[in-house]
């Protein structure tokens, strides 16, 4: 099997190169393949079994004024990994988020959930997962992630640990919900995912639990060794960004259960195995949680 890993150079992508360790993988960051450009993604998936699409444009509040760019890469270019794919005879993975939601859910959303995204960069990405699913409906999985922190790019975690070196408290809001996930965990995941005869559809990958924003900086806290007190409780109104941020990003987890895959492990437990693993590097010497 021949694997294709584009986004290679993001947090998730160097997971899924880790997790991938063994296998015959090219793996290619935005400077190797421009996933706007069909000829060029043609070229980078010729003769691949498999291809895990982690590119994306991330910035969520820049995409409210760049919609047109954030769609390219977010909707242009999974439908061109999804032509290639299709042509090569090729699984796709799609890495998608729950920003295809809007956020105002009770429970946690299902995998068959109507797509409503309330951002720009939550309207590409339910448009890249429309496409993908367009132009090859037989060999492409959706795999949903949300709250994402790893060794390898700024994420929240990193950020807390950043402001307590220089703040004696931090106020983090406790009115939006979902699920912190460990990169690592979502590339053993996708490994997982694509190794087993599960159909082609939606997943969600995410990590068990739930957590607020409150929650997660308080764990991060602990794990650092630090007084999780130094955390304190705000709203989001204290926070207004361009982009809307979702008050609820949990996700369900049914599909895996329906294939007979076990869905990811709760969060606490991956966060105590990404501190003592170094996941934050010198932004702290992080203990047991």
């Amino acid at each position: 099997m021949k694997y294709l890993i584009t986004g290679a150079s993001g947090m998730l992508g160097h997971d899924l190169q880790v997790a991938l360790a063994d296998r015959d993988v090219t793996a290619l960051g935005r400077m190797e393949l421009d996933v706007t450009d069909l000829a060029a993604v043609r070229e980078g998936a010729a003769g691949k079994d498999v291809i895990i699409n982690a590119a994306a444009y991330t910035k969520v509040d820049d995409a409210e004024s760049n919609e047109d760019a954030a769609h390219a890469v977010n909707a242009v270019g999974p439908r061109n990994l999804a032509i290639a794919a299709a042509e090569n005879g090729a699984r796709l993975v799609q890495v998608s988020t729950d920003y295809v939601f809007n956020g105002r859910a009770t429970a946690p959303y299902a995998e068959d959930e109507p797509l409503d995204p309330i951002s720009a960069y939550g309207r590409t990405k339910a448009d890249g997962e429309r496409f993908a699913l367009a132009e090859h409906p037989d060999g492409t999985f959706i795999v949903r992630g949300a709250w994402l922190y790893g060794a390898h790019g700024p994420n929240f975690a990193r950020t807390m640990l950043t402001l307590a070196a220089s703040h004696d408290t931090v106020s983090v809001v406790d009115d939006q919900r979902g699920q912190p996930t460990w990169t690592a965990d979502l590339a053993r995941q996708i490994v997982l995912l694509v190794d087993s005869d599960a159909p082609a559809g939606v997943y969600h990958g995410t990590n068990s639990g739930e957590a607020t924003w409150f929650d997660f900086a308080r764990a991060v806290f602990s794990v650092a060794g630090l007084d999780p007190d130094r955390v304190t409780p705000t709203d989001s109104s204290n926070f207004v960004r361009p982009a809307p941020r979702p008050s609820l990003s949990m996700l369900g987890h049914e599909a895996w259960n329906t294939v007979g895959l076990r869905p990811m492990r709760d969060w606490h437990e991956a966060l105590a195995d990404a501190a003592r693993q170094g996941v934050f590097g010198d932004q702290g010497v992080l203990g047991e949680a």
